[in-house]
This record gives structure tokens, sequence and C-alpha cells, in this order.
């Protein structure tokens, strides 16, 4: 899955010395991630600069005149293609210089001190597990303190991850998000509005057929036989009633390898699906269920009829995406989450030997990469920096004053 970075957002807050400075809000996968000042943005490129040299996108230039509210809401999406760019290059991502300024900023952004704490990690058939951390430690660390409690190959870490779930009364489950790995767990769940948020541990490749590649690992094979079952009951896969019945008998008979090779048969088996939404196909205000996975994107469309209509789209016809934030800016102070989650995706795709976009509302962000099954496959050249085309936010502002003004480069 693509990460997508949006800084929709900035305030102007006052300083020490009576001057004025801007904050930007930058969300990560439609969740607030932190809140940074250029300055510290700047001293980071700096630094990232004397490790990868030129390899780095351009980031954006010093005003040392005053700048206006128009200059502004320009560098704000300057530094926001900087940050989508920055991050498609899998060294950087890895580099301590790069992880530890976002583990910083992710403290500071929420007032959280690094200590001791107790995490609680769910598994696909709702057990948990309890392991003893940092609150700063990233979502990367985390995993391997899980893996080493369950006895999970250490080789192995690459296709399992982190997910923020959330968990509803009546039993339904939605995968929300993976965790990037310099997310900070304690953090990404102390920062949630949300109520009944957790995070779990996932297989994260979308190709089924790996699943040979864990069959040699007791853990590995219990974690993905949890989380076939897990789909099936929430219907995210979908077997037919044949199928289902020889699942159950596997099941019942506790053979979880020819329980895992039937799923490999069963439609959408492996695949992540996002909540109801809406789309714009065949016309718009269309209801429909995504599912994401080997390398298209299945939506179930609700037609005004109440029919409904299957369309696949195939990720080598898709050329590139667009997510724009919709919804009203709610609060400016204090660090809490900041904006309400409305998410216009859309995405470009050839029919016909013609371009068309397809555009959904939600309020997930899940970008599958076009033949990336899982993380070792992800080495990208630094110079085809993003497919994430820049869009405006629109945003809508209640009873609160953001204009910008005139302010001055040395109060940012």
């Amino acid at each position: 899955m693509k990460m997508h970075f949006c800084i929709p957002v900035s305030q102007q807050r006052p300083d020490a010395l009576g001057g004025r400075y801007v904050l930007y809000s930058v969300y990560l996968d439609g969740f607030l991630f932190c809140k940074v000042r250029y300055s510290q943005l700047h001293r980071w490129n700096e630094q990232l600069r004397r490790v990868f040299g030129n390899c780095l996108p351009p980031f954006p230039p010093k005003y040392y005149l005053s700048m206006t509210a128009s200059m502004a809401d320009e560098r704000r999406d300057q530094l926001e293609q900087y940050l989508q760019n920055v991050t498609m290059d899998p060294n950087m991502l890895r580099s301590d210089v790069f992880v530890d300024f976002l583990k910083l900023v992710q403290l500071d952004t929420f007032s959280i001190t690094t200590e001791k704490a107790s995490l609680d990690i769910f598994l696909p058939d709702g057990r948990s597990i309890k392991v003893e951390i940092l609150t700063s430690d990233t979502a990367e660390r985390v995993l391997e303190v899980v893996s080493h409690k369950i006895g999970l190959c250490q080789e192995l870490l690459g296709y399992f991850g982190l997910f923020l779930i959330r968990s509803y009364k009546e039993g339904k489950l939605s995968v929300i998000k993976k965790l990037a790995d310099f997310e900070l767990p304690y953090v990404s769940l102390r920062s949630s509005e949300v109520e009944n948020f957790k995070v779990g541990l996932r297989k994260w490749y979308l190709d089924p057929s790996l699943d040979s590649r864990l069959m040699d690992c007791r853990a590995a094979v219990d974690l993905i036989y949890m989380q076939a079952i897990q789909d099936i009951e929430k219907e995210w896969a979908k077997p037919t009633e044949v199928q289902r019945q020889k699942l159950e008998a596997l099941q019942k008979e506790g053979n979880q390898t020819k329980f895992l090779e039937l799923s490999q048969e069963v439609w959408h088996y492996g695949y992540v699906q996002l909540d109801p939404c809406t789309c714009d196909y065949p016309e718009p205000g269309c209801g429909t269920v995504l599912s994401v996975g080997n390398n298209e994107v299945s939506c179930c469309i609700t037609l005004p009829d109440n029919q409904t209509q299957d369309v696949i789209f195939q990720m080598n016809r898709v050329k590139c995406w667009q997510v724009t934030f919709l919804g009203t800016l709610l609060d400016t102070d204090g660090p809490q989450q900041t904006l309400n989650q409305n998410l216009e995706l859309r995405f470009q795709y050839s029919e016909e030997s013609h371009w068309q976009w397809f555009v959904i509302y939600t309020k997930q962000i899940e970008v599958p990469e076009q033949g990336k099954s899982k993380k070792h496959h992800s080495q990208q050249s630094q110079k085809d920096y993003s497919s994430f085309l820049p869009r405006k936010s629109k945003i809508k502002t209640a009873e609160v004053d953001c204009g910008l003004g005139t302010i001055k480069e040395e109060g940012l």
C-alpha cells in the first residue's frame, strides 16, 4: 500500500516573543500524524541532504520578505508534496535521521514523553498479547517485540504488519489502516478521537499465493489461518456454499494446511475490504463496497434501483491517484485531531483506450502498489517520486478565523 501525506490545514500561533508562526497539520493516510513548523522541516531536510545528497526532492525555499496568505498556501502545498515524495525512497525510510525526526514530532504533537508502557496487540481470533514497550517505539520495533513473543520467524516479519482496527459492539470490525514502520502505535492509539480503536497483527501482502512462503513457520501459519477464518466470518472473503462446507469440515479437523490451500480459491481471499462508501460510477451517489487485493480494486456497487453490479479495476490500467480532504475544520487549538475526516479518492484508469476517472468518497485510504506484493519488493528509483497528483483540500472552517494575513519568515 502507498502512504499518503497531506497538509490540509495550517494555523497561526503566537510565539513567546509576541510574534506569530505557522503550524502545519500533517495527516498520514487520513489521520493526524503531527504538527510541525517550517523551520523544523527545513532543518530536517538539511540533515537528510547531508546523508542522501541530491537524491532528495526539492524543498520549498525560504522567504526573506513578508509572506502573504497566498504564498503561505503555496508553501503548504509544496511541503505536502515534499513529504509525499521523500517517502518514496525505501533507504530513506529506514534511515535514523528520517525515523528519529518523525518519532520526535509525533511525541511532541501529542505531548507524550518517552517511558515504559504496556500495549495490547490483538490477533485475528480476538485474543490479545500484552507487550512491554516504550511509548516512543515505532511500529517496526513493536512488531519485532510481538514476533519474538509468539515465535514468529524474524525473516518473515516483512509479510506482517500492525494495523489500526476499530471494533463495534455488534461484533463488526473495520481494518482502518496499516501503521507505517515509523509510526508510534502507542501515540496513534492515544491521539485518536474515535473510540474502540486497537492495534492488530495481520498479514499485509495482497498476493494470496505468497502464503506458501510462510508454511514452514508454525506461528506464521497460525496467524494466516486465524486471519482466513476471520475474513470468512466477517464476509470479507466470500466462499461458495460448497467451499464453505468444505472449509468448515477442514476447520473441525484442525487441518490448517488444507484449509489455507482451499482458501486460495475463495473470492476475495486475502483482500482488504473498506467500509461501505459512495462512488460516482455508473452515476453519482451510488453506494459501494471496495475490496483491494491481488493487483485489483473490486467494487460491489449498489445501483439506484437497488440492484448490484460488480466492477473490477486492474491495477495495470491505473495511471495515477488523487486524494482530496473534504470536511470541516473543527478546532485549531490543542493536539487533537482537527479534521472531520472525509476523503475523496479518485484514480484515472484506461477503458477502451480512453482515460477515465473513478471517484470514491470514503474515510479510509487503501492505495495498492501495482506489482508490489510486500514491502521487500518495493525497491524504487527516487526520481520516480509519486503517482499521487496534488489536489487542493476542500476545507470548511467552523467558527474559527484561520486567515494568515502577512507573516514574516522569521516567525515560521
